[in-house]
């Protein structure tokens, strides 16, 4: 191999694991170590309280994760609040359904750590967002793991940016795959991401659809249809809301799956990882064998967090309030 091609070679490789690779060399595990070296533990012991006192921020935390790294990247402008000129994200049509619950999660963490003087304005919202999204899992026995670092905040939250970016849940499994693949995601990890519906709520709307009397759909169980007929009836005031997970809905757990083979999963994106015979497989084996689920999750999870991050200044800040750009 002559030297000039030996050089076009090493360029191309070099361009393409910059591509891939880039973001991961970017964010690491230490990144506070040297300015807030208990920046773990000071957002675990507020994201704990927050819990104890509100369970439903488990859900509404991670839900609020997902739908912040699919809007222009893990960058916490879901939670930048809309103003008298600028229609924000969490103002999307899309995002009302967030709760309360995972804001405010993140408010408080980012609050625990300012408040220790070392820590004040140094560390990212979108980094605390990362954080309490691996406590809240950890801590309804879901798995812990080790959460890159070194996220800045957006410096713009648009509502209009949200258009065609989140799944809505009358999704096929070709129109999954290929809005996770727009995020450098697999098939494989949009399956065991999904999986975070083992906790959290849904209002009846978002799957009215399947429990009409005169056409349930058919990959429905037929008790779990008329319980869920019984729960959300025509006139069901809009604010109802089900738990996503019928038998351990507090639990961060592959019953997911195990809801899925019975025939019990809420959303016709949901239940379709099991009716269509090229994602089964995984569902199957994940419901018979959580620690595989789990180490699955945890690369999913992983690879989310690394979505469009904003590493470089021109990118990005520090926001000193995370509901406001600085």
């Amino acid at each position: 191999m002559g030297a000039g091609i030996r050089v076009l070679l090493a360029a191309f490789l070099a361009a393409a694991l910059a591509a891939a690779g880039g973001v991961t060399a970017q964010l690491r595990q230490d990144y506070y170590a040297a300015v807030c070296p208990d920046l773990e533990s000071i957002v675990r012991d507020a994201v704990s309280k927050k819990v104890q006192a509100q369970p439903v921020s488990v859900g509404a935390t991670i839900r609020l994760f997902f739908h912040d790294c699919f809007v222009e990247g893990c960058d916490a402008s879901i939670i930048v609040v809309s103003t008298g000129n600028n229609t924000a994200e969490k103002d999307h049509p899309n995002n009302l359904s967030l709760a309360g619950d995972g804001f405010d999660t993140v408010i408080q963490a980012k609050a625990a750590v300012d408040a220790v003087p070392a820590c004040t304005n140094q560390v990212s919202c979108a980094d605390i967002l990362a954080l309490a999204t691996r406590d809240v899992i950890a801590l309804a026995g879901g798995p812990s793991y080790a959460v890159e670092l070194g996220r800045l905040d957006g410096l713009v939250s648009l509502s209009t940016n949200v258009d065609g970016k989140l799944p809505p849940p009358s999704f096929d499994l070709d129109q999954l795959t290929t809005m996770f693949a727009a995020n450098n995601l697999s098939q494989a990890d949009m399956i065991a991401l999904s999986a975070a519906h083992t906790v959290g709520f849904a209002h009846c709307s978002t799957f009215a659809d399947r429990i009409q009397p005169a056409s349930v759909d058919p990959t429905m169980n037929a008790t779990y249809a008329a319980d869920l007929q019984a729960a959300c009836p025509a006139a069901v005031d809009p604010n109802v809301a089900l738990q996503l997970d019928p038998v351990t809905p507090q639990a961060f757990d592959n019953q997911y799956f195990v809801n899925l083979v019975n025939g019990r999963g809420l959303f016709t994106s949901d239940q379709v990882l099991y009716s269509d015979a090229r994602s089964q497989p995984t569902v199957v084996a994940w419901a018979q064998n959580a620690s595989d689920f789990e180490q699955a999750f945890v690369d999913a999870i992983t690879r989310l967090g690394r979505v469009g991050v904003k590493t470089d200044p021109s990118q990005g800040n520090i926001r000193r309030d995370c509901a406001f750009l600085n």
